[in-house]
C-alpha cells in the first residue's frame, strides 16, 4: 500500500447494479485497506434477497472527513458529480462547435 492509501479518505457507497440507484454513502472510513475490510464485512453481512434484487458496495478516494455523517456525506457527493459532470458536459460541447462541419 502506498502512504496516500493509507491517509487518504474512502466512501464506501450503496449503489443498486440492476437499476443503477444510489442509496447513498454508507460510510467514510480513513485508508483503503479499512474500507476494503468494511465492505466485505457489509458483502458479508447482507441478506441474500438484497443482494438479488440488486444492492451491492463499492469504495471511492473522497476528500471528506473520516466519520462524516452518512447522508451529509451523500449530499456533497452528489453536488461533486453534478459539477464534474457538468464540466464534462460544456468540454464536450465545446469541442463539438470546433469540429468542422462535415455533412456538406
Amino acid at each position: 500500500m502506498t502512504r496516500d492509501e493509507l491517509s487518504s479518505s474512502y466512501a464506501i457507497i450503496r449503489h443498486n447494479v440492476r437499476t443503477y440507484q444510489s442509496a447513498g454513502v454508507v460510510e467514510v472510513v480513513k485508508g483503503k485497506q479499512n474500507a476494503e475490510s468494511e465492505l466485505k464485512k457489509l458483502d458479508q453481512s447482507q441478506l441474500s434477497s438484497d443482494r438479488h434484487e440488486g444492492w451491492r458496495y463499492f469504495i471511492e478516494k473522497t476528500d471528506q472527513k473520516v466519520g462524516t455523517d452518512p447522508a451529509e456525506a451523500t449530499l456533497v457527493r452528489q453536488a461533486e458529480l453534478e459539477v464534474r459532470e457538468t464540466k464534462a458536459q460544456q468540454e464536450a460541447d465545446s469541442s463539438a462547435a470546433l469540429r468542422p462541419d462535415t455533412r456538406r
